[in-house]
């Protein structure tokens, strides 16, 4: 029951998928998934190209299973991921923004799997237009940037598009063999969590972030803002959100600047590249000058609590799932708990099936 298109396609053993998320997707992270059964990212997006390397060849040594790599094309060393991806045989990237025709072809030639990450059938659709293998569709209640419409009602909306062509995987609110059920019943291949990963002993989230994690009892209080970049993102209110919320533009522009300087200083990023990513940025998302820079050094908002450990000081991504969670399993306990729930729960209704 567990093996499915998705599972063919990465080389795991189990259709759950740990996300790529920004300076938490580290290399022990991504093995503790991979050896688990599941399929883990590493996060590519926030770190430069040769610690990029450095972290792949160090999932290397940690695991001998399949794992991927996450960026965005908008990167100024994107072209660089590519190749290494491909040198270093690398089994999947991801992506939310596609890296385009040029280096989608590329990858497929060497055989990497293309798993963009959407938020609408028209954007699977594109997706697969361009070349996507694997299509990862994110609902409301998941973390980062999000969209508006529920898991419940999108999957099956995407299946209906694009399922006959390529497997998708649910993303957005799962956390047990419930959720992997139940994102199957609507035709998904498996599912893909974020939250859930992070909150694991195997996070390098430092304790002080990570307790504000475990704090937040209600999902009601893990919202969606505007305020750091333009588009809707899903975070736990703190200082910073509350700070971003109440500033005017000039106060956002500030901001922006400061932090995007901090961002080229880690990343190696030149002033102009930074400026070009920004401006391809506002001229694909029709954003301000603030909102463009400030999503073209998201990494050093969110580094502030994920690496620095200073909660108040950075922003906190986060799926409303983190709401429901109140205990950090590893990434072992975690997935063998979802299969095992999964297949119990799966006999149960074939028991109450044969009953009827």
């Amino acid at each position: 029951m567990l093996d499915t298109r998705l599972t063919e396609k990465l080389g795991c053993r189990y259709p759950i998928v740990q996300t790529a998320m920004g300076w938490v997707a580290d290399p022990r992270l991504v093995a503790g998934s991979c050896n688990a059964g599941g399929f883990g990212f590493l996060a590519g997006a926030t770190i430069p190209a040769d610690e990029i390397e450095r972290d792949i060849l160090r999932v290397k040594e940690l695991t001998n299973q399949p794992f991927g790599v996450n960026f965005h094309m908008y990167q100024p060393n994107a072209a660089e991921i590519v190749e290494m991806v491909i040198r270093h045989g690398v089994k999947a990237v991801s992506y939310s923004r596609s890296p385009g025709p040029e280096f989608i072809r590329k990858l497929k030639d060497a055989g990497v799997v293309c798993m963009p990450t959407v938020g609408l059938p028209k954007h699977a659709i594109k997706a697969v237009e361009l070349g996507a293998d694997v299509v990862t569709v994110q609902g409301g209640e998941g973390g980062g940037h999000t969209g508006a419409i529920p898991t419940t009602l999108l999957i099956p909306q995407v299946v209906d598009a694009v399922g006959d062509k390529v497997p998708v995987v649910a993303a957005g609110g799962f956390k047990d063999g419930r959720g992997l059920l139940a994102a199957m019943a609507w035709g998904a291949d498996g599912i893909a969590m974020g939250t859930r990963f992070l909150m694991t002993q195997e996070s390098p989230v430092p304790r002080e972030t990570l307790q504000r994690y475990i704090d937040c009892s209600n999902p009601g209080n893990i919202v969606v803002s505007k305020a750091m970049d333009g588009l809707p993102q899903r975070m736990i209110m703190n200082e910073l959100l509350t700070e971003l919320e109440k500033a005017g533009a000039l106060r956002k522009l500030w901001i922006a600047l400061r932090n995007g300087l901090a961002f080229r200083k880690h990343s190696g990023a030149t002033v102009l590249g930074l400026l070009k990513s920004a401006l391809a940025m506002s001229r694909d998302d029709d954003m301000t000058a603030a909102q463009a820079i400030m999503s073209a050094n998201a990494p050093m908002i969110i580094q502030k609590a994920m690496v620095e450990g200073e909660p108040a000081r950075g922003v906190l991504p986060s799926g409303q799932v983190a709401g429901v969670i109140d205990e950090l399993l590893s990434c072992e306990d975690l997935i063998n708990a979802i299969v095992q729930e999964a297949q119990q729960r799966l006999a149960l209704l074939a028991v109450r099936a044969a009953e009827n």
